[in-house]
Order: C-alpha cells, then structure tokens, then sequence
C-alpha cells in the first residue's frame, strides 16, 4: 500500500483503527472551533486581553483544517471532483473566511467581512460525514424526492387557493380601507404561517368566513405534519442493511454494504 492509499484509507474510512482515532479528533475539533467562533462574538471577547487569544487560537484550527483539506485533495484520485462536492465545499467553508482576513485590512470597517467571519460556523457541517444515519437518510432523500415534490405542490396550491379566498373576504374593511390581506402575498403570507401553525398574531381575520378558514387550515396543517415523516420513514426502513465505513477512492461513493469488495458505482476495488 502506498502512501497516498495509506492516508486515503484513514482519513475517508472508519474501518480501521488510525480511521477511527482521525475521525474522532477531527469531531473534537470541529466542535472546539465552532465553539470558538461563538465565543468570540460575545462582548468581553472584544477587548484586548481576550482578543490576541482567540486570534491564535483560530489560526490553530484554521491551519489543523487546512492540511486535513490538502491531504484529502492530495490522497483521492480525482481532486478537482472532490473540491466541488458537498464536503469539498463545507471543507473550503471551513478555512476560507480565516485566509480572506489576510488580503484585507481592518476589516471591522467593513461590516461584510464579520459576516464572513461567520462563514467558519459550517464546519459544524463537516459532522454530517461521520453520523452513521448519514447515508440511509441522504438517499431516503433523493428515492422519495418525486413524493416530495408532489407533496409541497399539493400544499402550495393550498396556499394559493387559501390567500385568494382570504384576499375577497378580507382585502377591505367595513370602511372600504384596505386591511392587511390587501394582497395575494400578504394573504399567502398568512396562509403558510397557519399551516405551519406557527401563529405570529400580526395577521389576523377579522370576519366570521376568515375565522373559519383560519380553523380549517390549522387542521390541516396538523394533517400535513405527518405526511413527509411517512414518506422518509418508510424510505429509511427500507434501507436498514449493514454499511461499511469504506470510501472509494475513485468517485468518492459511501455507503458501500459490509461486504463489498468493489464500488457498486464504478467498480473500482475498495
């Protein structure tokens, strides 16, 4: 085995020991660093004695995040596909805000960098590749999509149909002055946040037809609620099968079943 396969083999795969210790001191520090830039947004973070700290500190994890992204470009056959995936772009996320600063200075005259700054709370993301469940509910996901789809259409029509009905009925006071449902969008508006039975009470009906409407549409949304909790779950459970903690090193496919000896992608040999 060469090196390249080597570091390939513990920095994508969990299977081996080296894999499993990497995996666990990269979750350790992504939660340290995540931790950091929450910190450093409180107020006391801001004066001189606790400022230089946290600098260092974050170019600690900026630098521990930059060779783990160098290693994974260098150890996978296709660089340039892995730097355009999902994880490639959270891994870029991570240490992208950190170099920025660099090139431009005092940047607390530009208000745009703080929110870059904030870029680096993604790393959170990076997690995402290491929860067991990971894979069964990305493609969970992408087999129900179609489901999905139809779903959010369904309730979209709801919505519109809702708004339009609240727009006659409400659209006008007793006085003829426009209300607040004066608006297709205000009234849809308000039909998605009774859906959702969130209820934020700045839009509110006023006749006894929009009362009623009101009603009808939070029953609803109490119905819709368990629609897309079905759909995934009887997904999920269909999947239920032994995964390896392999990565093929070719394209990058995971979720390979326990037995597998070649890539069920591209037959390329795990």
């Amino acid at each position: 085995m060469t090196v390249r396969e080597r570091i390939h083999e513990i920095i994508f795969e969990s299977d081996t020991k080296l894999g499993k210790w990497f995996d666990i001191a990269l979750i350790v520090s992504i939660l340290a660093s995540v931790l950091v830039v929450i910190l450093s947004t409180m107020e006391w973070a801001g004066l001189p004695q606790w400022r230089g700290r946290f600098l260092a500190v974050e170019w600690v994890f900026t630098g521990l995040f930059t060779i783990e992204y160098i290693a994974r470009l260098w150890s996978v056959k296709r660089p340039l596909k892995y730097a355009f995936s999902f994880f490639g772009i959270i891994d870029l996320l991570a240490i992208l805000p950190s170099f920025i600063g660099l090139f431009i200075y005092h940047g607390e005259t530009l208000l745009v960098i703080r929110t870059l700054r904030l870029i680096r709370v993604f790393r959170v993301l990076k997690l995402a590749r290491y929860l067991s469940e990971a894979t069964a509910l990305k493609r969970a996901f992408i087999l129900s999509r179609h489901k999905i789809v139809v779903f959010l259409t369904m309730v979209m029509i709801v919505v519109v149909i809702a708004g339009a009905l609240m727009h006659v009925v409400e659209g006008l006071d007793e006085n003829g002055n426009p209300t607040e449902f004066h608006s297709m969008p205000s009234a849809m508006y308000w039909a998605v946040i009774t859906m959702t039975t969130v209820g934020y009470g700045d839009i509110t009906p006023g006749t006894a037809f929009g009362k009623f409407l009101t009603a009808a549409l939070v029953l609803i949304g109490y119905s819709m609620i368990i629609v897309p909790t079905g759909i995934l779950s009887a997904e999920i459970a269909q999947q239920r099968r032994p995964v390896a903690g392999k990565s093929c090193s070719n394209c990058l496919y995971e979720g390979h079943d326990a037995d597998a000896i070649h890539c069920k992608k591209c037959g390329q040999r795990l």
